[in-house]
């Protein structure tokens, strides 16, 4: 056997697994993400309800004295603002409308549902229902226009606010004019109008919230994390429990086995592996030992260390991390959506038409005049436009739910049609994250079969992922495993016993190395350049053969590079890998670009990195440090059995855990996106001829829009936009 002991490390796991320092009988470890219940997942944290500016994290403690909690919020014209209970408001606003729609005239015309012969106390019940309606239906848009104007960005809610004001103020002037001045002519009232109006924007924006809101608490669930008390070591050495906010730099504290670190350290004394899945992503147990940092939010698996602080509060690593899931999420949220953009456009159209059509038409009377303006006005009301994008949004978020998509934010749907690269993390997003036996190379002395049933004779009492790939590939094979006597944890080396009377060992290269135990460099390199955790079994320093194990490439992950390849959109993996590692994955799956060798804070800069090349990106991700990549993203995707955290920074999340969804998720928001132009055309581009024929433009060969026409027309325009909504399906996904 060759002796390259300058080129030897065979603690070449990609994950950086030290077999020999686990105690394999204690670990309580079973990292198989797959296995998480997400129906039990607390998902109904809004993250819009919380005031970041206000929030402070401190090792688990939070204050969220900042946080509304009372409300819902949602973003219109670039501001987040506060909608109140739309379900609570829609049900009485439906209430108090009803006497409105049975004794207004409906749509301008002489004629209402019921008819009690008593026109003076039915306008008077009328304008008291007007009245209630306006102030408590239209709270939320009032308060929504309040907040567009002082940003000088009028849009959805100043236009909505423009048609219920003045349909509102009309009515009560029309009351005014008919009952007391005594005019000559019928004032029209826009009761109907207004109860109809109020109902429809409040059923559209409720459809709305219900089906991109509902999200999880990011940050919330980072300080779950965290233990609320730490073991402190007092300077005689004895321990005492002490609030986790109360830890400071430089003090020691203790943690016992299968407890949470409650903050960042170096230990000081102590071994024992620590299972940093929720904090990195990476499925496997990472060993620690004197000398090596740890980081609060990891679980300490087996055996007690004593930790040094170096970090707490916002120095820690979970708190730069919410810091940072904050910041991006607060800087994406800055985004317009489309329907406010054409009712920005269409408020100032409104708004220019019906001052002009005032001024023209006021030379024959002030009451002909107002009548014109406030048409203009009451027909600009964005009915259609209203329902136009919650209506797509309620049945795209259906059928991606129906197809295991989870579809969180309303803008990652449109801005899916500008992506070019789609960044995915490796472990538990293109790999499994559970490990395989992909190699059993046994010397002359030994044979396959003897050499994998020794193997799991000696791991039989262990939970940890390598122990348990050996004996499922040891079950596979149908070897019947009676476990090792005396089967112990040897640190420094690995887990030894006996078996039918003789020592065996299970040990890493390292130990071989060092004790002068010949084997064969080459083969052991190559599995490990794989990506693989190579171990050695040996008896009486005899090496009886090697065992590699790695993780396994997720069906639908060849399927989803190619996929984005046909669609023009570059993929690429980011992975903590060594370079030969992420190099041979990179071959399997067909990437031609990865990042390597990545430290957890990396991911978010490389994100950064793209945008600012001018790229639209959406990052693929399932730990604690992939949340910072997914909330800066331009659309961040969480895979389902990933963790909370990863989840509640993500604008979508695969529910299925299979990659291939990505697909779907581009294909559903291609279809969506083009059913939304198709609605705001039908919903506002009616007024492109609406709002000049009732400006009066054709007044001079007898053409003026009625009204009650231009009532019907909104109506069957939202109708429109309803049925255009209904024809999104799910065969034209699947297809």
């Amino acid at each position: 056997m060759a002796n390259n002991k300058d080129n030897m490390n065979m603690d070449h796991d990609m994950n950086k697994m030290d077999h020999s320092k686990m105690d394999h009988s204690k670990m309580p470890m079973d990292h198989d993400m797959s296995k998480m219940d997400h129906s039990k997942m607390p998902m109904d944290h809004d993250m819009s309800h919380m005031d970041h500016s206000k929030m402070q994290m401190d090792d688990g403690d939070m204050d969220m004295s900042g946080m509304d909690m009372g409300g819902d919020m949602m973003m219109h014209g670039g501001q987040m603002m506060h909608m109140g209970n739309l379900k609570q408001k829609f049900w009485v606003s439906v209430v108090l409308a009803i006497p409105v729609l049975l004794l207004a005239p409906i749509m301008g015309l002489d004629i209402s549902v019921l008819n009690f012969h008593a026109p003076l106390i039915e306008e008077i019940a009328i304008l008291l229902f007007d009245t209630v309606l306006y102030f408590y239906g239209g709270e939320p848009f009032l308060k929504g226009a309040w907040a567009e104007v002082k940003s000088k960005e009028p849009a959805m809610m100043t236009l909505i606010t423009l048609g219920i004001s003045v349909s509102y103020f009309y009515s009560i002037y029309a009351f005014i004019a008919n009952n007391f001045l005594h005019l000559a002519t019928h004032v029209m009232d826009f009761s109907f109008e207004l109860a109809t109006l109020i109902l429809i924007m409040l059923l559209g924006h409720w459809l709305e919230m219900n089906a991109v809101m509902g999200a999880g608490d990011a940050v919330e669930k980072m300080a779950a994390l965290l233990p609320k008390t730490a073991h402190l070591v007092t300077e005689s050495g004895e321990t005492k429990d002490v609030a986790v906010a109360d830890l400071q730099v430089g003090q020691s504290f203790q943690v016992r086995s299968g407890e949470s670190i409650p903050a960042d350290g170096t230990i000081l004394k102590g071994e024992s592996t620590v299972n940093e899945a929720l904090v990195t992503g990476e499925s496997a147990a990472v060993t620690k030992t004197i000398g090596d940092k740890v980081i609060g939010g990891a679980t300490n698996n087996n055996g007690t260390i004593t930790v040094k602080t170096t970090g707490t509060g916002e120095s820690g690593y979970l708190s730069q991390v919410t810091k940072m899931v904050q910041e991006a999420q607060q800087s994406k949220s800055k985004a317009e959506g489309r329907a406010d953009i054409v009712a920005k456009y269409l408020f100032y159209a409104a708004l220019f038409a019906g001052i002009i059509a005032f001024v023209a038409w006021v030379p024959q009377g002030l009451s002909t005049g107002l009548s014109r303006m406030v048409t203009v006005f009451v027909i600009a009301c964005p009915h259609a436009l209203g329902l136009a994008i919650p209506l797509v949004v309620a049945r795209s978020t259906a059928i991606g739910a129906q197809n295991g998509l989870l579809v969180r934010n309303r803008q990652a749907t449109e801005a899916s049609q500008h992506v070019s690269h789609v960044l995915l993390d490796k472990t538990g997003t293109l790999t499994e994250g559970k490990f395989t036996v992909n190699a059993l190379v046994p010397t002359e002395d030994t044979d396959e079969q003897s050499l994998l049933s020794k193997l799991a004779a000696l791991e039989s009492n262990s939970t940890h992922p390598l122990a348990q790939a050996i004996l499922t590939a040891a079950e596979d094979k149908h070897i019947k495993v009676q476990g090792a006597n005396n089967s112990q944890n040897i640190p420094g080396v690995g887990i030894a016993g006996k078996i039918d009377g003789q020592d065996y060992t299970i040990v890493n290269g390292n130990y071989l190395t060092k004790n002068g135990i010949s084997f064969d460099h080459a083969i052991a390199d190559q599995w490990a350049a794989k990506g693989n955790s190579v171990s050695f079994l040996i008896r009486d320093k005899q090496v009886l053969g090697m065992v590699a194990e790695g993780d396994t490439i997720k069906l639908g992950a060849q399927e989803l590079i190619a996929g984005l390849k046909q669609r023009g959109i570059t993929p690429v993996m980011l992975t903590g890998d060594n370079q030969q590692a992420a190099q041979h994955v990179a071959e399997l799956l067909g990437l031609d670009e990865f990042h390597a060798g990545l430290l957890p804070d990396d991911k978010q800069k490389i994100v950064s990195k793209y945008q600012e090349e001018g790229h639209h990106v959406i990052m693929v991700g399932d730990g604690v440090n992939d949340a910072p990549s997914l909330a800066e993203a331009n659309i961040g995707v969480a895979i389902g059995a990933g963790t909370d955290v990863a989840i509640d920074s993500a604008d979508v999340v695969l529910v299925k855990s299979e990659p291939s969804d990505i697909l779907h998720f581009l294909d559903l928001a291609k279809l969506t996106n083009r059913k939304m132009v198709q609605n705001l055309w039908w919903g506002a581009g009616y007024n492109i001829i609406a709002i000049p024929l009732a400006a009066g433009v054709l007044a001079f060969a007898g053409i003026i829009l009625d009204p009650a026409v231009g009532a019907a027309v909104m109506a069957m325009s939202t109708i429109i936009v309803a049925v255009n909504a209904m024809g999104l399906t799910a065969d034209k996904i699947r297809n």
